[in-house]
């Protein structure tokens, strides 16, 4: 039987890439997202190793109980990656919108807690299991103006260091990637469709592509089973950290 994945946000971008560079290793794929109509898309483009789940990781009810319903044979979850997560603003902080802080926070932090809890218990009882989080270098040190995103992003590498050390004792293994400048629909969401403002993040370099962060996220899980990448850190190669970026 093939081993199964579990992909939060997996309908575009770093989560679209990594459910479709998981099943190609050989994994049947849970795909998780809020977009109904692109979830079952990508099933009938990639076929049955793959299960479409349409649920929001911010509910947490909603959550768990469709990880509690999942069909038996979809049930024991090899590998999970929580990578549905957002920016939103580019504001002071003391300027910035409610609404986007409460967004940020209960996704990228709460959602993310919500499915280890729904998920992790599972694993350590079947005594195999691995956890990818996409954190993020905006993790590593806060740039102007990114402020709670930066935090929410801190906060996913305390937490999955948490993690990392509260199931040392279990054959599990826990994996932060952390990307730097990925050319998805980040900036668009950023920016509230504001088509020309995302486009110039990316003006003058060349960026990641979430096949990019896919295939590290392959190559961690299939490490062999006395190997944890703890923590990967992937930049484009004319970018230094999340605030230093070379462009032509």
């Amino acid at each position: 039987m093939k081993p199964i994945a579990l992909v939060t946000g997996a309908t575009s971008g770093i989560g679209e890439a990594c459910a479709r560079r998981l099943l190609a290793a050989g994994y049947r794929v849970i795909m998780t997202g809020r977009n109904v109509a692109r979830l079952n898309a990508l099933r009938d483009e990639l076929g049955p190793d793959t299960l479409p789940l349409v649920f929001d990781v911010r509910d947490r009810e909603v959550a768990e109980m469709c990880v509690a319903s999942l069909p038996e044979a979809w049930k024991a979850i090899d590998v999970l990656v929580n990578n549905a997560g957002l920016a939103l603003g580019l504001d002071r902080e003391y300027e910035g919108d409610y609404r986007d802080w409460d967004t940020m926070i209960d996704t990228n932090i709460k959602g993310l807690l919500y499915m280890t809890r729904a998920v992790v218990p599972g694993m350590v009882e079947r005594g195999r299991g691995h956890v990818v989080n996409i954190g993020s270098v905006a993790g590593d040190a806060a740039y102007a103006n990114g402020n709670v995103y930066c935090g929410t992003k801190a906060a996913v590498k305390s937490i999955t260091d948490g993690l990392r050390i509260d199931v040392a004792h279990t054959p599990l293994r826990v994996t932060l990637i952390k990307p730097g400048l990925v050319e998805t629909n980040f900036s668009n969401v950023r920016f509230h469709g504001d088509n020309e403002r995302a486009d110039a993040v990316y003006r003058g370099i060349e960026p990641l592509t979430g096949i990019d962060i896919a295939d590290a996220v392959v190559y961690c899980v299939q490490a062999p089973a006395h190997v944890q990448i703890a923590e990967m850190l992937i930049l484009a190669t004319h970018q230094a950290s999340g605030s230093v970026i070379v462009r032509e």
